[in-house]
């Protein structure tokens, strides 16, 4: 213990102080003025790396995106978690659609999951965060500006390489199994509202119920279609082999209502691929459609309906001959075709794409070569194999019925469209009644295309006696005159 007077005062102890924060500022300075930034800065950093205290935890950041597409882990995490819902999760979402056997659980922002692999604790956690306002790296165009999401997997450091190698592909298969299980086709669109930044996909449940066996298509035609489309899907091995990108290219042409979207459908709903709707009005550059590509999955059919009217691209003649001077648009039709065969579609496979045009004598040869538009598929008018098929479907007959002979004789010789032929049999729910009706519609038309060609055959008769008749120039009119 210190005596009273071995203590020492209030004012010597105040001058130590004041002397040994003097040195201490006058030392800072000096550091400050010999050693450069960088210097000081590297030495500070290593300096509490040596200090702070260390965890044995180690945390992979598994975000939404990757740059300007889609982190296939993080979809399969979201998928793998909705398995693995801990009695202690305190908040979930649920969903559940019309076509979905089971319930949707997805976890709330900042909850967190518990999961097992091989002795291995490993702890999820789902982070949403609001990104700032001026962030320079925030321009995905697919994701919306007002969070951020990642799924944060914590485990031991020791077990680094196991989780990495076995852990993370084991989620990859284990949702792509849950995702076959449990699958629903999506109906994809676009939604270019301002507060997504940009144009991003959007999807429903496609709920189309056109199959192959219920189109109202030429048998021929349609076995060529199935057998083109399984031959497809079954040669990976073989566009890897010949240097191509694993996609197929359709045309389907004809006219209004021949039945063009419900074959989209078909082969959907036969592949279980899901539906990207294209509408290239609302795309505005080249660069927002090498975007959206790669924002479309693996085993998907890309649509672009009435290819001929949906946009008027800039370096296309119009009909007339004169270039379209659109320069707000920057959709040009090299980058229409750097997307469908260019560099770009590599990114994705097992890929379909899909034109479609009431008329095909419109459209720029450069989109019709094979390689672009593999197979031309005309939708023609019904025939008397598709009406059979729709009477089946629609009013469940089939050849056996007093009407069908004059209806097969009358639909051969009319242009009938399929929808037509559909809209007259669903009238009536009695067969008679709308056979009946059918026939006179056919009988009509029959009639109108006859009266057609005949003021067709008059026309070309008076122009043909036109082209006949003599023509007096005005140099024989003025040699009669001076004969006169």
């Amino acid at each position: 213990m210190f005596s009273s007077k071995e203590m020492p005062s209030p004012s010597s102890l105040f001058s130590a102080y004041a002397s040994i924060a003097t040195s201490m500022m006058l030392f800072r300075s000096m550091v400050n003025e010999i050693i450069p930034y960088p210097i000081r800065s590297y030495l500070f950093s290593t300096f509490r790396f040596f200090f702070k205290p260390r965890s044995s935890l180690l945390t992979l950041v598994i975000d939404e995106s990757t740059g300007i597409a889609r982190n296939l882990v993080y979809d399969a995490s979201e998928t793998y978690l909705c398995t693995k819902v801990s009695p202690n999760t305190e908040r979930l979402k649920i969903s559940k659609t019309s076509r979905e056997k089971n319930l949707t659980i997805k976890l709330e922002k900042g909850e967190q999951v518990v999961d097992f692999f091989d002795d291995i604790e490993l702890k999820w956690r789902f982070v949403c965060t609001e990104p700032e306002k001026n962030d320079p790296n925030n321009h995905n165009p697919f994701l919306s500006r007002s969070e951020k999401r990642c799924f944060e997997l914590s485990f031991h450091k020791k077990h680094k390489e196991k989780v990495l190698n076995y852990y993370v592909p084991y989620i990859l298969e284990k949702s792509r199994k849950i995702k076959d299980e449990q699958r629903v086709l999506k109906m994809h669109t676009l939604n270019n509202s301002p507060s997504y930044g940009g144009i991003k996909w959007e999807s429903i449940n496609l709920d189309h119920p056109a199959t192959f066996e219920t189109l109202a298509m030429d048998p021929e035609a349609k076995k060529a279609v199935i057998e083109d489309l399984e031959r497809f899907v079954s040669r990976k091995d073989f566009y890897k082999r010949v240097g191509r990108a694993w996609k197929r290219g359709y045309l389907l042409y004809g006219p209004p209502g021949t039945g063009k979207s419900s074959l989209v459908a078909a082969m959907a709903n036969h592949l279980k691929f899901d539906v990207y709707d294209l509408q290239l009005a609302n795309i505005m550059r080249d660069s927002d459609l090498r975007k959206l590509l790669l924002a479309t999955g693996n085993k998907s059919i890309l649509v672009i309906e009435d290819i001929d009217c949906s946009v008027d691209l800039p370096d296309r003649l119009l009909p007339d001959g004169r270039n379209n001077k659109q320069h707000d648009v920057q959709l040009t039709l090299s980058g229409l075709l750097n997307f469908i065969d260019g560099l770009w579609s590599s990114c994705g496979d097992e890929r379909i794409i899909i034109f479609t045009t009431n008329h095909k004598e419109r459209l720029d040869p450069a989109l019709l070569r094979p390689g672009r538009m593999d197979m031309h598929i005309h939708m023609s008018y019904c025939t008397s194999h598709g009406f059979g098929k729709l009477a089946s479907n629609y009013l469940g007959i089939n050849s056996c019925h007093r009407l069908f002979a004059e209806i097969e004789s009358l639909i051969n010789n009319v242009e009938i469209t399929p929808a037509q032929v559909a809209e007259e049999l669903m009238k009536n729910e009695d067969a008679d009644i709308a056979l009946e009706g059918l026939v006179k519609l056919l009988k009509r038309k029959k009639f109108e295309g006859d009266e057609f060609k005949i003021q067709d055959s008059s026309k070309r008769q008076k122009i043909e006696k036109r082209r006949r008749k003599p023509v007096r120039t005005a140099s024989r009119r003025i040699t009669r005159r001076r004969y006169l």
